[in-house]
């Protein structure tokens, strides 16, 4: 079945001398795995490996077998060129970080729409703003809202927040309980929009810090996620 979609780049991967074995989060069929054949090696062919940087805005035409876990691209064009996501030194930084997150992070096979459109319009935000060394906390803040453990507001004035809990508490707990600069931290970005990010002021400790928090986080909800590969170089870029 030939199905045109729009995708967005997670991962590639080396495979044999001049094979490509790319993951995408379709619009259509959430992730999808293809096999591109002698992309390495060819240069004349349409598909390029330039094609599929991380977090490449796509649309393809997919021979989608239902039975086959890597498909076959058949036709690709750039959805969207980036202006510096790809060039600008720390903005690539953290493309490169939040795409193992996703790749790590979405496993599902399906189609939906409003995730899509999450990281379609994150994307592009990013990629024109001049101030976003805080983008990645209140990204990773708001996927876990189309991951299923968004943080429960209803207490948000209480004085503790359990992260396995996802709730926040009035008395601490023994463990997994977030208070003091990471508490405040938390209930700002909860608060706040992308557009108004630049408001919030966070050094460079904090945001490690809650960094730190954000991916146990993740841990405590999502049993196979591991810290990316990425985070020790990405904390230093930011440092």
């Amino acid at each position: 079945m030939l199905l045109t979609t729009n995708a967005i780049v997670l991962s590639k991967l080396k495979y044999r001398d001049h094979d490509l074995i790319v993951k995408c989060y379709t619009q259509e069929k959430g992730i999808l795995s293809f096999l591109l054949r002698g992309i390495l090696k060819s240069k004349k062919g349409s598909i390029k490996a330039a094609h599929f940087q991380p977090l490449t805005q796509l649309q393809i035409v997919v021979n989608v077998k239902t039975n086959k876990s890597l498909q076959t691209i058949k036709e690709v064009k750039l959805l969207a060129i980036y202006n510096s996501l790809h060039s600008h030194v720390l903005k690539s930084s953290i493309v490169i970080f939040l795409s193992e997150v996703l790749s790590s992070t979405l496993q599902e096979e399906e189609k939906n729409e409003t995730l899509y459109s999450f990281l379609e319009n994150t994307l592009l935000w990013l990629d024109v703003q001049s101030e976003y060394s805080n983008f990645h906390l209140l990204f990773l803040l708001k996927l876990t809202k189309y991951l299923g453990f968004y943080p429960d507001e209803e207490a948000i004035d209480y004085p503790n927040f359990n992260l396995k809990e996802g709730q926040f508490q009035l008395k601490p707990t023994r463990l997994y309980n977030v208070s003091g600069e990471n508490l405040i931290i938390l209930k700002q970005l909860l608060g706040t929009t992308f557009d108004a990010l630049p408001n919030i002021k966070i050094n460079s400790k904090q945001r490690q810090s809650f960094l730190s928090m954000i991916l146990l986080y993740f841990e405590l909800h999502l049993g196979s996620f591991k810290p990316p590969k990425s985070l020790q170089v990405f904390n230093q870029v930011f440092s």
